[in-house]
């Protein structure tokens, strides 16, 4: 239980990047007073927490319904996390965990931007959302279930705690460490995508004798 606990927070924290999120929710509240950011907080953080449980408690019914195996999942699951893996290792936008110009433009000049960019796709993003599933793949008891979900609680809390202290974080980092993270991030992801692909590919029993 400990170590799917570990394993839930470190992979949604590098797939939610909540330390990346902070230059971006700066960007997008330029001039709002402390009040109106919490309250911006606080809905994107807690918007996002309820679609992120939506796909931990009924994403794998999801698939069932739609005939796909979790074997398929994890492998193409896998796959997309190693590109969002490649966004932060190679400082690129490859728009799997990213929004468009567009609706960045589009963000600034709405005064609500809690849901639409900033809980979703900002947090609760493909790269997450394929996370999330996938660690509920790997939950056979109850109490790996609650382990998972207690791990996706922590992650949006830190998240929240990144936004309130955007300025205070992006003074400390600066640009030169927040890169050095998201790219120390990158390779977690990566090793942790690659470890999807493989459990992917052995349970789906074609390369079975390779793998194993």
């Amino acid at each position: 239980m400990l170590a799917l606990f570990l394993t839930a927070v470190t992979t949604l924290t590098v797939a939610i990047g909540p330390f990346d999120l902070a230059p971006v929710f700066l960007g997008l509240t330029p001039g709002q007073p402390a009040g109106a950011r919490l309250k911006l907080a606080l809905i994107a953080t807690t918007t996002a927490g309820a679609v992120l449980l939506a796909f931990a408690l009924f994403g794998n019914d999801l698939l069932k319904l739609l005939g796909v195996g979790l074997p398929a999942f994890r492998t193409a699951g896998g796959i997309l996390l190693l590109m969002v893996a490649a966004d932060l290792l190679l400082a690129k936008h490859s728009g799997v965990s990213s929004i468009t110009e567009p609706e960045e433009s589009e963000a600034r000049r709405r005064s609500d931007i809690a849901v639409v960019p900033l809980a979703i796709p900002l947090i609760a993003g493909p790269g997450a959302m394929t996370a999330i599933v996938l660690l509920m793949g790997k939950a056979k008891a109850p109490l790996d279930i609650v382990a998972v979900l207690a791990a996706l609680f922590v992650t949006m809390a830190l998240t929240l705690i990144s936004l309130l202290s955007a300025n205070s974080l992006m003074r400390v980092l600066g640009v030169t460490g927040a890169s050095a993270l998201a790219r120390i991030s990158g390779i977690l992801l990566a090793a942790l995508a690659m470890q999807f692909v493989f459990d992917g590919l052995a349970g789906s029993g074609l390369f079975h004798p390779i793998l194993t």
